[in-house]
């Protein structure tokens, strides 16, 4: 068994789609990113590469690389997992955190669950997703960011 931890946050910009774990959410604002900036999926890419002690998505899929302007972070995740089962390893389970001022994310956990476990190649029961705000705190509080935590448990 091994584990990685993941981060990620990019800044809300108008003029964006909205993208968080695959799922398309209804708001006024999108993430700035080179990718759709899904920072769920790039916090769990993260969590699965680290775990195997390949880095990060920076170096595995650079934003100076013409090919992954606004692609979509399940066909990285896709690529990811691919990687990890070329290594030998499967996913066990997946914990992660959404952190948001806005929007409300409780009627897109789910949504994003089943995305996420799908291409995760995982039961539903091995992954939770969690949305917490940060109390009016800092660019996050400010509702100008949004940003996510993963851990991810992988075997071989």
């Amino acid at each position: 068994m091994k584990v990685g931890l993941g981060f990620d946050i990019h800044p809300l910009v108008y003029e964006r789609k909205l993208i968080i774990g695959g799922v398309e959410l209804e708001y006024e604002k999108g993430l700035s990113g080179h990718s759709d900036a899904d920072v769920l999926t790039h916090a769990i890419m993260d969590a699965l590469l680290g775990a195997v002690a390949l880095g990060d998505i920076g170096e595995l899929f650079p934003a100076s690389d013409e090919r992954y302007k606004d692609i979509s972070s399940m066909i990285l995740l896709d690529k990811v997992v691919s990687l990890l089962m070329e290594k030998g390893f499967r996913v066990e389970n997946v914990d992660a955190v959404i952190i948001c001022q806005k929007p409300k994310l409780s009627a897109y956990i789910k949504d994003m669950i089943k995305n996420l476990a799908c291409h995760l190649k995982i039961d539903l029961k091995n992954i939770n997703v969690k949305a917490k705000s940060s109390e009016g705190i800092g660019i996050l509080g400010k509702g100008d960011a949004i940003s996510a935590f993963a851990i991810a448990m992988i075997s071989s």
